[in-house]
């Protein structure tokens, strides 16, 4: 049996869905939500489904927050908390650049200070990161969101060389275009924005996220093997369909030219596909 498993971010997503899943296959799991409204609805979600997990307050961008959770005695940790903001690098607001750092790296990292030095004493333990698609590459008006994940890329990797000799594996999970809202609510992030839409270089009334989108139960399932340590591959990315792909994204920068002036396919895209597109459509 494996230990008590963390999961940050487990108020809405893959990381509820997943909580609940390792719930029901009878594991010890706290679920981590950001506010204390997200405490009730992930007990009453758990009720429904007959299962009993641990549900805690921790916004891991919240110094208290995050050293009450230093006092759980956690063997895997998910860092699956994550925003995402979505926009032109031109226009998005300092406020709103500064906030996704500070959810999707600074609290993660620091948080898994705390449990990585205890981990580390006791030779034991596992850290996954969930990661993403767009840690390895950018699409147009997600620079801000993939810019932080190739942060966490960073952060993983140097970790997974530090910890190898203390007996702690790391390990990312990296999500394409999955359909559960999170990318569609990227797209629509500028509606907060305190600024002056008059100075923004692009109207994001007109534009929506760049791709066809997957049913997610691929991460649910990978996800869950990953934190039981039944999968020994570093990066998990998800559909495995388009690895081939990502590979050939990365390779190719290394031939890359400036741009020519013209718009690119994915730009033009952002303006012809409808929000929350299925892949197969």
């Amino acid at each position: 049996m494996t230990g008590t498993i963390l999961i940050t971010g487990a108020g809405t997503g893959f990381g509820k869905e997943v909580a609940l899943r390792l719930a029901g296959l009878g594991h010890d799991v706290i679920a981590g939500v950001e506010v204390v409204a997200q405490v009730t609805a992930v007990r009453e979600a758990a009720e429904e489904r007959g299962v009993r997990l641990r549900v805690e307050k921790l916004d891991v961008t919240d110094p208290d927050d995050r050293a009450n959770a230093w006092a759980w005695d956690v063997e895997v940790l998910l860092n699956n908390a994550g925003i995402s903001e979505g926009g032109s690098t031109v226009d998005i607001p300092a406020d709103r650049l500064r906030r996704q750092f500070e959810v999707n790296v600074f609290g993660p990292v620091l948080l898994t200070q705390g449990f990585a030095r205890r981990m580390a004493a006791r030779r034991s333990g596992r850290i996954v990161f969930m990661s993403s698609v767009a840690g390895l590459t950018v699409d147009p008006f997600t620079g801000a969101y993939a810019a932080s994940k190739h942060a966490v890329e960073a952060f993983a990797d140097a970790l997974d060389q530090e910890l190898a000799e203390f007996g702690v594996t790391v390990a990312t999970i990296n999500p394409g275009p999955f359909l559960t809202g999170f990318n569609d609510t990227m797209f629509e992030t500028w509606k907060s924005w305190r600024d002056d839409p008059a100075q923004r270089l692009f109207d994001y009334t007109r534009i929506a996220f760049p791709h066809e989108q997957f049913d997610p139960e691929p991460v649910y399932e990978r996800t869950v093997r990953v934190l039981l340590g039944e999968e020994s591959g570093y990066r998990n990315l998800l559909p495995s369909g388009m690895e081939n792909s990502v590979r050939d994204q990365m390779a190719a920068q290394w031939e890359r030219l400036v741009n020519d002036g013209s718009r690119p396919e994915l730009v033009e895209k952002a303006y012809t596909i409808a929000p929350a597109t299925p892949a197969g459509s």
